[in-house]
């Protein structure tokens, strides 16, 4: 079981670490409270738990279906582009006037996650090799490994919003919006990924 468990340590870390949607939301929430990180892997979760039983139940097939992928990445895409708007338009109100974005850190966890069709395609995939190693050792080996995976979440994103907050007041506003347009322009452009990516798999 132990070798299993670093096996998806190892694997989680890679996932989690790699930019994308939530990680640049965790970067501009992070300006306001070091329990971002917190927030956002709880939000994360609430999509992901169920998820996960869903493919130890016998359901990843359905998420490799190029109709749900299509309409998940339209969807998807269109919101993850929305929320590349709405942080791009607040920055100034962010950094100058000590407001925060209009979503909680909690809700971004949410749609950064549940919206993101290249996550639960995943989970469809490498995410149902991971389940289907611990799925010998039954309910206990499912339990360990969803808390195993959590916490990697947990951890990385801690770290992020805990450094963000702590050091963006040494930045100077004009680094610290320019933090805020990348953090958008990533947010649009993996919209537009995901939107072109679930078209040009059903073409």
């Amino acid at each position: 079981m132990i070798p299993v468990l670093l096996s998806v340590v190892a694997i989680s870390f890679t996932g989690v670490m790699m930019p994308g949607p939530m990680f640049a939301v965790t970067l501009a929430k992070s300006y306001r409270s070091p329990w971002t990180g917190v927030w956002i892997s709880l939000g994360h979760a609430v999509i992901e738990v169920p998820l996960i039983l869903l493919i130890y139940f016998g359901f990843a097939r359905f998420f490799e279906n190029s109709s749900v992928q299509l309409v998940l990445s339209i969807l998807g895409g269109g919101m993850v582009i929305w929320l590349g708007i709405g942080m791009f338009r607040a920055r100034t109100q962010v950094v100058r006037e000590g407001k925060d974005l209009p979503y909680s850190a909690f809700t971004a966890g949410i749609l950064t996650s549940g919206l993101n069709p290249f996550f639960l395609l995943w989970w469809a995939t490498i995410g149902s090799m991971l389940i289907m190693k611990v799925a010998d050792f039954g309910a206990g080996g499912l339990t360990a490994f969803i808390i195993v995976h959590w916490l990697c979440d947990l951890i990385w994103l801690s770290f992020v919003s805990v450094l963000v907050y702590k050091s963006h007041a040494l930045w100077g506003q004009r680094l610290q919006e320019w933090v805020f347009i990348a953090s958008s322009l990533v947010l649009a452009g993996f919209g537009a990924w995901f939107i072109v990516s679930g078209i040009q798999g059903v073409v």
